[in-house]
């Protein structure tokens, strides 16, 4: 029902809402090809192990041609498939009007609200939309791989802002240290900027350093709890989203506008020059 938005979401939204603010949510983004399945897949097993539930979204958005999505991540996360204790969804933006960016916090809501304590919302690659939605999320883990040093360069002006774990998966290939060494040497000159994000060496085909990711993840969460910055974050998310909203809002509302008689006289006196596409709208809207 959030996904497909409308009338079922906002009764959906306004049940769960009082409910929800106790889940911790951990955003997991990075490259296509990074393994950031893999990487949730073996954080889900670590968490599983401490005896905690965890959900997980899988964001995957919708070909703007065919409204589709791959949906794929339940396929390499099928280790939990019977694993009460583990809840996947993949999600696409479908018809949603605002997209991810709404459907997202609604649908970590209604988890939280069902007494999820941790929620991962993994995205499928470094875009716009991708750094929207892991960086609505209260920890922000940035997935890279070894010989990713000129790609920080271009990719940094999103990303190093978010992160708040640096994760370097497939770290048993040559060019480990060399990634790390670049992270650190670009994390060095914003120093005195806020907390420097952990950065943490992972395989996660072998499990190998998945217990220091979760050990961040959780150091993290209890740095914003002390330091009363998570309620600060969320402040600020909440202020961001309401003025999504208002966007999704005046979007129904411009779209009410674009059909009927009075449309359709716009149309015709700017295809017929009658009138530039600026007057004709202002004359639609008064």
């Amino acid at each position: 029902m959030v996904e497909r938005g409308g009338d079922g979401a906002r009764a959906v939204a306004a049940a769960v809402y009082p409910r929800a603010g106790s889940a911790h949510t951990v955003g997991i983004t990075g490259a296509p090809g990074a393994g950031k399945s893999t990487l949730t897949n073996a954080l889900c097993s670590v968490i599983r192990a401490a005896g905690t539930a965890v959900a997980v979204l899988a964001v995957d958005p919708s070909s703007p041609f065919t409204g589709g999505a791959i949906l794929g991540d339940r396929v390499r996360m099928s280790d939990h498939t019977l694993d009460d204790g583990v809840f996947i969804r993949s999600m696409a933006t479908r018809g949603h009007l605002g997209g991810l960016s709404l459907a997202t916090p609604e649908a970590v809501r209604v988890l939280d609200a069902v007494g999820y304590r941790w929620v991962v919302v993994e995205t499928v690659g470094v875009g716009q939309v991708e750094v929207e939605v892991a960086g609505a999320a209260d920890t922000t883990v940035v997935v890279l791989n070894p010989g990713w040093g000129d790609a920080v360069q271009a990719n940094k002006a999103g990303l190093m802002e978010i992160a708040d774990v640096f994760v370097i998966n497939k770290a048993d290939r040559v060019g480990a240290a060399e990634t790390r060494r670049d992270l650190e040497g670009m994390l060095a000159m914003g120093a005195g900027r806020g907390r420097v994000p952990a950065i943490v060496e992972t395989v996660a085909t072998e499990a190998v350093g998945l217990d220091e990711l979760w050990a961040a993840v959780r150091a993290h969460r209890d740095a914003l709890v002390s330091t009363g910055e998570l309620e600060a974050r969320r402040a600020e998310r909440a202020r961001e989203e309401l003025r999504e909203v208002v966007r999704a809002r005046l979007l129904e509302q411009a779209a009410a506008r674009c059909t009927g008689p009075a449309w359709d006289e716009a149309v015709r006196s700017v295809a017929d020059h009658h009138l530039d596409p600026w007057a004709a709208v202002d004359r639609l809207l008064a």
